[in-house]
């Protein structure tokens, strides 16, 4: 019997299994691809170049098993947003294109123990006070004014800066992936333009899709997950996305220049010069992936820093210190980022630059690199929805480590373009729509809302149900916005 086929103009995948779709390896490309998704999302997923993307990624030197696109895939800069690529570190190559510009964007997720009436008749005060105490948007400002040397500090020491400085306790490093602080970051493989752009931004949100919103616990799915998460019904818990701001992209745009310049020849066989990628082993690939994990350290002491004021401002609003609300880190997790990770390969154990643009890392429960705390039940994982859908919490499932690395999916993944949202949205009316819903939106304009309506993305819960059924990310929560705001 023949297998199903999914033909999206001139790319024809093959149906391996449920939700599983292959682009079968043929000419230069190095492996197959594979898409992960419902015929649903695999529609919307073939709208765009998304699986030309894909295709194009799997000319990468040193692809190992296939180039991956999860559920909430999307067309991105060279390398798909929603796409995993595992590369050989000894014989392959780590590409700025596949980790992307905001190097280390990414989600934290704050527990506390006030429930959704706590806050109810408080959300105007609630937003208003987060809005004017979080710097967002284009350009500077953030929580700290700082100098080079307070950059290249927090470069090179990430989250452990922010403890020494009293922007965080112990706890919060415990429930941050590598507790908040990457090896092998090098802050002297970071640009000085990058450092300057980002010493005015540490503690800021910045703009498109990034955010600072309180949510409510709508359901538990999983009660013996939800309890070791610290999750119940009706609880308040806080979201932020944001990343490396100036200094990530500033990071990214100067490799891949570089990489132009020195290693011409990889890229004039790569079907795409945004794929840029440097040979493992060169003396580029170790720069990028010190100035990498400096950008990362970065971007978690941005998030850390975000919270640090997000609890200032609870307390001003509810008048009681924060440790008393319980405002604990639940986990943070990083969706642009290419990390030297173990795999089994065939049978065989390999070092392998396993690059995540737009996916979350899910490992697994008894996963030595899952938190103490989480390991008996697998690694945190959220997926921020939209402003009118929500979003979810799972856990690692015990499948992602065979299927993708041990990654799934980091959103509900965008359906059109910002200029396509601006003509199709007026920021006004959705933010009176959502009001109509009791999710009480701020933004710097307009626009900024337009570009972020509920309509601009895919369903979120198709894609979870997609990760949960392939057992990579498993349901364990879900929650709804109640006041949001948006860079």
């Amino acid at each position: 019997m023949t297998a199903p086929t999914f033909d999206a103009g001139d790319v024809t995948l093959e149906q391996v299994r449920e939700f599983v779709w292959e682009i079968p390896q043929e000419g230069e490309m190095g492996a197959p691809a594979r898409v992960l998704a419902s015929e649903a999302l695999l529609e919307e997923i073939s709208g765009d170049k998304t699986l030309q993307q894909l295709r194009n990624a799997t000319h990468l030197p040193g692809i190992t098993n296939h180039a991956i696109c999860m559920p909430d895939g999307h067309q991105g800069y060279g390398f798909p947003v929603g796409g995993v690529g595992a590369m050989d570190a000894e014989n392959g190559c780590i590409s700025p294109g596949a980790v992307g510009y905001d190097i280390n964007c990414g989600v934290r997720m704050m527990r506390t123990n006030l429930t959704y009436d706590d806050v109810k008749g408080n959300e105007e005060e609630l937003v208003d006070s987060m809005f004017a105490n979080i710097p967002s948007g284009l350009g500077g400002g953030g929580v700290v004014e700082s100098g080079i040397d307070t950059v290249e500090a927090v470069l090179d020491r990430g989250v452990e800066w922010a403890l020494e400085e009293g922007y965080a306790v112990p706890d919060d490093l415990a429930h941050c992936e590598d507790e908040g602080v990457r090896e092998g970051a090098d802050p002297s493989k970071v640009s000085q333009k990058a450092k300057d752009r980002g010493k005015n931004q540490l503690g800021s949100l910045g703009s498109g899709n990034h955010f600072l919103e309180v949510q409510r616990v709508t359901d538990v799915f999983d009660h013996q997950v939800g309890e070791a998460y610290g999750l119940s019904e009706e609880q308040i818990v806080v979201l932020i996305h944001c990343g490396s701001r100036g200094l990530g992209h500033q990071t990214c745009n100067d490799y891949l220049r570089r990489i132009e310049k020195q290693h011409r020849g990889l890229l004039e066989r790569l079907p795409d010069k945004e794929l840029a990628a440097a040979p493992a082993g060169s003396q580029l690939a170790a720069d990028y992936y010190g100035a990498m994990n400096a950008a990362i350290n970065f971007a978690w002491v941005n998030r850390q820093l975000v919270m640090h004021r997000t609890r200032q401002v609870f307390e001003r609003v509810f008048d009681r210190p924060w440790e008393e609300m319980g405002m604990e880190l639940l986990y943070d997790v990083s969706h642009n980022i290419a990390k030297k990770e173990t795999h089994t390969v065939e049978g065989d154990e390999r070092e392998l630059y396993v690059h995540r643009k737009g996916a979350t890392r899910a490992f697994p429960a008894g996963h030595p690199e899952v938190p103490a705390a989480y390991r008996e039940v697998g690694q945190p994982v959220i997926i921020p929805g939209s402003m009118g859908a929500g979003s979810y919490v799972l856990r690692g499932g015990e499948h992602s480590m065979d299927l993708t690395f041990g990654s799934t999916a980091h959103g509900a993944g965008r359906l059109m373009s910002r200029t396509q949202a601006k003509n199709d949205y007026w920021g006004g009316d959705v933010q009176d729509d959502l009001r109509d819903q009791q999710v009480y939106v701020k933004a710097q304009s307009g626009a900024t809302i337009a570009e972020e309506a509920p309509g601009v993305y895919k369903d979120v819960d198709e894609v979870v149900r997609v990760s949960d059924a392939l057992g990579i990310g498993d349901k364990v929560a879900r929650t709804f916005p109640v006041c949001n705001v948006k860079g």
